[in-house]
């Protein structure tokens, strides 16, 4: 059986796929509607399954023009459905897919409604043959919903996957567009996981592709992991995505992807990875807030492909900030909550502190391109106002095929991790004349207990454009913890970068400090 995710995750959910699809603008919100059912005879029920035929269906797809979603089907009032009626529309206890099967996981197929009016098509393989999950009203308790009338197969807005034998848990959730979220045993839900992303934060529009339908491998207990495969569709782009589902105390999404491009597409963006910052110690905007930090993650993690180490925090600008980290062949990113202490945050319901790192490792050479990292203006906490994703270098041609793979980790700390003292928190503050601002950023690991390797320890600072002044080092070997304050005049620019690494004898003993700051 699955443990059902409580009313408040729930809507927070539904609160949080709102506002991106929002974020989208109104244009792309949904996906384009009008066009009946959409099937693909070589995968429907009954047919032997490969999964070359959903790459197959997909380059298909990209050699005709874009058949719009049948989203106008919804029984009368379900699209304006307030977000926690909706929130009240479950399947029925036993009702989830493989229910008492002990196989390892369940599905729980989704209804439409409220935001998530677009059908996805859900379809199981046993033993190597294709089974349609069909919409039955009886299999759904809809709480204060009137039920829908008719036969009509409604089909479903996406699914809900619990794993675990023993102690099941809610591990990950595919709900409108190419949005999916996972987590780790213990954690909350919070970032959130894009297949793929196109043209975000232009103005030209951002353009969103979405799921046409999944098909998911019946599990076996002995292996511990969950297949589904995915075909998705957009204006400009048609795709078959492969996902390998491994849960746990870290949480594994290996992802394979093959995209068939209609259009050129000159702004694509993998291993995107979404998720909220408003305030905290790092960000100069403030909220009248009883909660010293709201944040699901506090920065940015990134392996460059020439092995430096650097972390970013991540701020809530007073306009959008859109950052470029150029590289090659990175070897991992990601948007990461290292504050763990839930003194930080004092919020007894959203539990910051157990919200997941997400961390994308590079599966084979990716080539030239540049790290993204958006960072939106935003007030409102379902907002998910931090995007972060991998643009590569390299336009994709209109007729083009394009693949590529990344491993996912839904996690506490991602598994790799440098062998140098950490960025673990960071606070700013007026400065002690002019328009100067202060920073102090603290670093922890075990080479800060080296009494000797601190005697020699400098810190290397730099602002572009600005100048450091009072630069102070003051070392706690006994917590393996060193703090690093300085200041920074801007001079008359209203943007600086800035870099801090801690160095001994030439030699990194600190992973790179990198900040963005805005006046």
């Amino acid at each position: 059986m699955s443990t059902p995710l409580n009313r408040r995750q729930f809507l927070e959910g539904a609160a949080a796929g709102a506002a991106l699809l929002s974020l989208a603008g109104p244009a792309a919100a949904q996906a384009p509607t009008g066009a009946a059912s959409f099937n693909i005879p070589s995968l429907v029920d009954g047919q032997r399954f490969d999964p070359a035929l959903v790459v197959d269906a997909a380059r298909a797809l990209a050699q005709r023009p874009l058949i719009p979603l049948a989203a106008n089907d919804l029984p009368e009032g379900y699209a304006a459905l307030p977000a926690d009626q909706y929130a009240g529309i479950r399947m029925q206890p036993g009702a989830t897919v493989w229910a008492g099967e002990n196989r390892g996981f369940t599905v729980e197929p989704l209804h439409r409604g409220y935001v998530f009016s677009n059908p996805v098509s859900l379809f199981t393989i046993e033993e190597g043959t294709v089974r349609r999950i069909g919409f039955d009203r009886s299999k759904f308790d809809y709480g204060r919903v009137a039920p829908p009338t008719g036969n009509a197969d409604l089909q479903f807005s996406g699914m809900r996957i619990a794993a675990g034998l023993e102690r099941p848990f809610e591990v990950a959730v595919f709900q409108g567009g190419t949005f999916f979220r996972a987590l780790a045993r213990g954690q909350n839900f919070g970032a959130m996981a894009r297949a793929l992303i196109l043209r975000p934060g232009e103005t030209r529009g951002e353009e969103l592709p979405f799921f046409r339908a999944f098909w998911i491998e019946r599990p076996s207990p002995a292996v511990g992991s969950l297949v589904i495969h995915g075909l998705l569709d957009s204006e400009s782009v048609a795709g078959a995505v492969r996902m390998t589902l491994r849960p746990g105390d870290v949480t594994f999404v290996d992802v394979e992807m093959t995209l068939f491009a209609r259009q050129a597409l000159d702004h694509v963006g993998f291993g995107c990875t979404s998720a909220t910052f408003l305030s905290g110690p790092q960000s100069r905007r403030v909220f009248d807030d009883i909660r010293p930090s709201i944040g699901e993650v506090s920065g940015v993690q990134m392996q460059s492909g020439g092995g430096e180490w650097i972390y970013r925090p991540v701020n809530n600008p007073a306009t959008l900030q859109v950052s470029s980290f150029v590289d090659e062949n990175p070897k991992g990113f990601g948007l990461v909550q290292r504050e763990r202490d839930p003194a930080a945050f004092q919020d007894d319901d959203q539990r910051f502190e157990l919200r997941p790192s997400v961390w994308m490792e590079p599966l084979g050479d990716w080539g030239a391109g540049s790290v993204q990292l958006i960072e939106i203006p935003s007030d409102s906490e379902p907002n998910k106002n931090i995007i972060m994703y991998w643009r590569p270098k390299q336009p994709l041609a209109a007729g083009s095929e394009t693949s590529l793979s990344y491993r996912q980790a839904w996690c506490w700390q991602p598994p790799e991790r440098p062998p140098l003292a950490l960025a673990t928190r960071s606070r700013q503050g007026k400065g002690s004349q002019g328009r100067r601002r202060r920073f102090i950023v603290e670093f922890t690991g075990d080479k800060l207990a080296d009494a000797a390797l601190i005697a020699s320890t400098r810190a290397t600072i730099t602002a572009q454009p600005g100048a450091v002044h009072n630069v102070r080092l003051w070392p706690y070997p006994e917590r393996k913890l060193m703090r690093v304050g300085f200041e920074v005049d801007p001079g008359n620019d209203n943007l600086s970068e800035l870099r801090l690494v801690l160095q001994s004898g030439g030699q990194p003993v600190s992973e790179t400090w990198l900040n963005r700051w805005t006046w």
